[in-house]
């Protein structure tokens, strides 16, 4: 199996990375929309993932794509999948 391919069953998520700063390990973060139940306002919501990168490709403000993998870690449970968009103006 490639690095592009992914199993279909497996759980895969886009966001863009916030930390390089570890050897191996990235820092994404996936923000989503919600509206408020009782005051209906939209609220943004915004969480992290530790990302296993194996040849340290991404930087910050790349948007990845990664894939759900057995734990690698105590908090890393994502892989790299692919990088689908470089930081412009490096």
């Amino acid at each position: 199996m490639s690095e592009t391919e992914v199993k279909k069953h497996r759980q895969t998520i886009k966001g863009v990375v916030v930390s390089d700063k570890m050897s191996k390990t990235r820092v994404i973060e996936v923000q989503r929309n919600v509206r408020h139940r009782l005051y209906q306002k939209n609220l943004k919501m915004a969480h992290k993932f530790l990302v296993h990168d194996e040849k340290n490709e991404s930087k910050i403000g790349d948007t990845v794509l990664v894939a759900a993998t057995r734990p690698l870690s105590k908090k890393k449970n994502f892989t790299l999948v692919e990088i689908l968009e470089k930081r412009v103006g490096a």
